[in-house]
C-alpha cells in the first residue's frame, strides 16, 4: 500500500456482500500477487460513463487502498467521480452481479453500469 494511502480513507466502499464476493473470486480464479481490484471509470455507456472493475496491475497513477484485506487500485483521476461510492453484490432472482451506489450520480442508465456526474 502506498504510504500517502495509510492516511486517505478510501473513495470506494465493498458492501459484506461485495467483499466476500471478491474474495470468492480471488480464490476461485487464483489471481496472482501483485494484482488489486480496480475500480475507475471511463468515457462511455448510455449515461456518459461506465464503471471499471476488474483485477489489474498497479499502473502510474494508481492510489493504492485496503478495503479489508481487498486491495483497491484506483486511478487518482477517477477519485473525483467515485468519492463516497459504495459497491455491492446481488445475487437474486431478478439479478446478479456487481451494482454501484454513487452519491456523484446525476443521472444513471437502467442498467445501472454508466451514469453521469
Amino acid at each position: 500500500m502506498n504510504d500517502s494511502a495509510t492516511a486517505i480513507h478510501a473513495p470506494v466502499q465493498l458492501s459484506p456482500r461485495a467483499h466476500s464476493e471478491v474474495a470468492k473470486i480471488l480464490e476461485a480464479q487464483e489471481i496472482p500477487d501483485g494484482y488489486g481490484l480496480r475500480v475507475g471509470v471511463r468515457g462511455g455507456g448510455c449515461s456518459g460513463m461506465s464503471y471499471i472493475l476488474g483485477f489489474d496491475k498497479l499502473r502510474e497513477h494508481d492510489i493504492t487502498f485496503d478495503a479489508g484485506g481487498v486491495v483497491l487500485y484506483i486511478d487518482k483521476r477517477h477519485g473525483l467521480y467515485l468519492l463516497g461510492t459504495t459497491i455491492d453484490y446481488h445475487d437474486g432472482l431478478d439479478a446478479r452481479g456487481f451494482v454501484f451506489n454513487n452519491p456523484n450520480a446525476t443521472q444513471t442508465c437502467g442498467c445501472g453500469s454508466s451514469f453521469a456526474a
